[in-house]
């Protein structure tokens, strides 16, 4: 008895010059070497596309070896063989990956086009998380390479949500901060759109303190709230209730599954059906309108005792009128 294999031809049934035939055996005269001579196939199909684009247009065949076999690596080649079956693009992505409805291959994940993914919906490679665009990452819905955090759109970021590169903390859009949700670069503090800040909040640069619009401050300083100075630090204000709801509670962007999408979603968003679904971004005011829909009674009260508070500021800048 032979042994079965996989073997990948060009659009015509041939290899190497040499013609072959579905149903029908050949023999080879003369010894045989792994790639010098003979009819060279894989055990595995996955390990034919070592050796050939993963085209379409190709043919790839369930063969059997059936006179003398060499086997190298990946690799093995035999002197007479037998072209069984051909084997259909569709059948070949079930026997490629271990997972279901990939375009890809040797993914044990679902709904892949790209390749060696054990995550799901990934179109890049080497991915272990889902919703990746990019390769080699291991959390979920990156569009660079070599993230290990998750939500990332730049490079070697090890944290989470961020948008520049070489980050370690989180929600960063600038670039090489050990600190989070920096929007500036090289901070080690946080939640600075400056650069080289050791504190955070900062809008300036190179501050040592929190809240600074200035640089190379130590020392903190009041702030002005609805337009008019107010007599507590910006620390404290942030840290006052209201404001802690309204950051706990805005969000302008979500995850909408394919389930959800209406028509008219999915006629805009047509990568729904290799993603499963797609990120819903909206504006600030839709942002800030849903927001308030979210919150309780209690949380509503707490936005209207912020420090300095005015409805009619409060509605020109978020659209929200507290009143209604």
């Amino acid at each position: 008895m032979g042994v079965r294999g996989y073997k990948v031809f060009n659009p015509d049934w041939t290899c190497r010059g040499f013609q072959y035939e579905v149903g029908k055996t050949f023999e080879h005269g003369g010894g045989i070497k792994i790639c010098e001579s003979g009819f060279h196939f894989c055990m595995k199909a996955s390990d034919c596309f070592n050796y050939y684009r993963f085209d379409c247009k190709n043919k790839i065949a369930e063969i059997e070896a059936i006179g003398k076999i060499e086997t190298y690596g990946d690799k093995s080649v035999t002197d007479k063989i037998t072209i069984i079956r051909e084997i259909s693009w569709r059948e070949l992505l079930d026997i490629v990956n271990e997972g279901h409805s990939c375009t890809g291959r040797c993914n044990t994940g679902d709904l892949n086009s790209g390749n060696y993914n054990s995550g799901n919906y990934n179109t890049g490679n080497g991915n272990t998380g889902n919703w990746n665009t990019g390769n080699w990452n291991t959390g979920d819905l990156n569009t660079g390479i070599y993230n290990s955090g998750s939500w990332n759109t730049g490079i070697y970021n090890s944290g989470n949500c961020n948008t520049g590169s070489w980050n370690t903390g989180i929600y960063n859009s600038g670039n090489c901060n050990t600190g989070s949700w920096n929007t500036g670069s090289w901070n080690t503090g946080s939640w600075n759109t400056g650069s080289w800040n050791t504190g955070s909040w900062n809008t300036g640069s190179w501050n040592k303190i929190d809240y600074s619009s200035g640089f190379f401050n130590t020392k903190d300083s009041s702030v002005i709230a609805f337009n008019k100075p107010c007599n507590i630090s910006r620390c404290e204000f942030l840290k006052s209730d209201g404001m802690l709801t309204l950051s706990s509670h805005y969000k302008d962007d979500w995850w909408v599954n394919s389930d959800d999408m209406t028509e008219e979603e999915k006629k805009e968003h047509p990568e729904y059906e290799t993603t499963g679904g797609y990120l819903k971004t909206v504006d600030f005011k839709t942002a800030c309108a849903k927001m308030w829909n979210n919150m309780d009674d209690n949380e509503k009260h707490a936005v209207r005792e912020i420090p300095n508070f005015d409805a009619d500021i409060f509605m020109d800048i978020t659209g929200i009128d507290v009143n209604d």
